[in-house]
């Protein structure tokens, strides 16, 4: 699985360092990186949760070799 930015600590973080940096504050920086990747919000947990839930269950027992992307459409492919 390939996750894009989801909103954890260590996102947070990262957010924490980056804004002065860039002389934006943390609320600046946290809503101005979605509009930049092109995506509607950062991730939860829970958006992660859920695809894990998906993987875990007998729903994909014919999936096999596969690269999940979970990132908002931040990668543009088709």
């Amino acid at each position: 699985m390939l996750p894009g930015p989801v909103m954890i600590d260590r996102r947070r973080s990262y957010l924490e360092h980056w804004a002065p940096l860039h002389t934006q504050s943390l609320e600046e920086e946290t809503a101005n990186f979605p509009r930049e990747a092109v995506i509607a919000r950062h991730g939860e947990p829970a958006d992660i949760a859920e695809l894990m839930a998906f993987l875990v269950s007998s729903a994909p027992r014919w999936m096999t070799g596969s690269t999940l992307r979970m990132d908002g459409g931040e990668a543009k492919s088709v």
